[in-house]
């Protein structure tokens, strides 16, 4: 059995690490509310922009942008939003998992997809895999994220795709559902696809009329610029969502922790308070003995 001063040790260790964990849960709660409500607010746009260029492509002929266009799929490219610090749980190796488990399913080499990384931990585990990466430098994924921080990567991607060096460009990323539960989702970002109109509810009454639409200066002009904006602003509403399930697994790992650290905590002092009584008795053994020796 350890020492009382070892055990005594431990005990004062593991409640600072208690605190610590404990200020960290309070901080990433407080930083959650505001990531949620941050994406929340995003999502109307994103569908917003969709809509719009739903319509145009509905309403106008001949009309066509090259992100539209859907290539035979020789090189994929893949985006994976990760976070810039641990102690998230399994925030990145859950995505890392998925991300792996697709590759071994669909593809044969690495010669077959390039990776896109942003944050500090999905480069370093893209470079742990040797895989050919699309960014040589690390794209924080700060708190306070800001749109400029990712043009550059939406910009390099979107080149790529129009000068044919990829087919395809995918996000995967952590999916923010509610406090407790995050799923690794995937979502094609380029070629830009048209969202299906066959979803709508039958209790929704069919109008025969249709919107009239007047284009100025004219559809091709406005698709030219709705199409690359839908982009940029699709990647930032995910890595708003991503940086929402970042909190909340960092809060739930760190609830876990202090959880954990109290139940050691009580332990030990179990463990403690046994050492004591020990001692405790022993001197007394001692005491009696030298006693009885005098008499």
């Amino acid at each position: 059995m350890a020492s009382m001063r070892e055990i005594k040790s431990r005990i004062n260790a593991t409640k600072k690490t208690s605190q610590i964990t404990k200020a960290m849960h309070m901080v990433s709660a407080s930083k959650l509310k505001k990531a949620e409500k941050l994406m929340r607010d995003y999502q109307p746009l994103m569908y917003r922009l969709q809509e719009m260029i739903d319509n145009v492509l509905e309403t106008s002929e001949d009309v066509s942008h090259p992100m539209l266009v859907k290539h035979e799929v020789e090189v994929t490219c893949y985006v994976i939003v990760s976070s810039d610090r641990g102690l998230a749980g399994p925030y990145n190796s859950s995505v890392f998992k998925a991300f792996k488990a697709h590759i071994k399913e669909h593809h044969n080499s690495n010669e077959e997809f390039i990776v896109a990384p942003i944050g500090h931990k999905a480069m370093s585990f893209a470079k742990r895999e040797n895989y050919t990466l699309l960014n040589d430098k690390p794209i924080n994924v700060r708190d306070d994220i800001q749109f400029i921080d990712f043009r550059e990567i939406t910009d390099l991607f979107m080149t790529a795709f129009l000068s044919g060096q990829v087919d395809k460009v995918v996000v995967y990323y952590n999916h923010f559902i509610n406090t407790i539960t995050q799923q690794v989702e995937s979502f094609d970002i380029l070629p830009v696809t048209q969202n299906d109109t066959d979803d709508e509810t039958e209790e929704e009454p069919q109008s025969t009329l249709k919107d009239i639409y007047a284009y100025e200066p004219n559809p091709q002009e406005i698709i030219n610029h709705l199409v690359p904006m839908y982009v940029e602003n699709t990647l930032y509403g995910i890595i708003l969502d991503a940086k929402a399930s970042e909190h909340a697994s960092r809060m739930t790992a760190m609830k876990s922790a202090t959880d954990n650290a109290e139940e050691l905590i009580q332990d030990l002092q179990l463990h403690y308070n046994r050492a004591r009584q020990a001692a405790i008795t022993i001197e007394l053994t001692d005491i009696i003995g030298g006693a009885n020796a005098v008499n």
